[in-house]
């Protein structure tokens, strides 16, 4: 009979549930992501702010551009230093986009949040997000130490233009 009790007592004890673990190992997972995702977005910040203070110098990039409504951006006697240098912009969703430069040997793309090139046309913005406009050399010989270049970006709402 006591043999019996304890199997009694062991048949009715509770195990733990498979989704009791599962549960907090989402949590976990959660966690996990918030605290990626918050990182990103300290790490994107800083960027930023960094490239606020590159806008004011025409040597250092990556830059940031911040404009209000539809406007033309012009940045004159920018100075190329390295291999590429970056503009971030935040558009609204509906507007355009269209960059051109002096120098037929700067290539104009953009790179976030699609890949488009600007010597094809301009560009419509699909949604509000961060938008990474990358000009670099293209030439058919070395890049000069230094390279100087014009660049006009043109951000619109107008919608009567036609844009891959």
């Amino acid at each position: 009979m006591a043999s019996f009790s304890v199997l009694l007592v062991s048949a009715c004890s509770p195990e733990p549930y498979p989704e009791n673990s599962s549960l907090v190992t989402d949590k976990a997972a959660l966690t996990r992501d918030s605290i990626a995702q918050n990182s990103e977005n300290i790490e994107d910040s800083i960027r930023n702010s960094y490239a606020r203070l590159a806008s004011e110098r025409a040597d250092v990039c990556p830059k940031l551009i911040e404009e209000q409504g539809s406007q033309v951006i012009e940045r004159v006697a920018e100075v190329m230093v390295n291999d590429y240098c970056d503009y971030f912009l935040y558009p609204r969703e509906g507007q355009h986009i269209s960059v051109a430069t002096n120098n037929r040997q700067i290539e104009a793309l953009l790179i976030v949040p699609a890949l488009h090139n600007f010597a094809n046309g301009g560009y419509k913005v699909m949604s509000y997000d961060k938008h990474v406009i990358r000009l670099s050399y293209n030439g058919a010989t070395y890049k000069p130490q230094n390279l100087n270049y014009d660049i006009v970006m043109t951000i619109s709402d107008n919608s009567d233009k036609e844009y891959s």
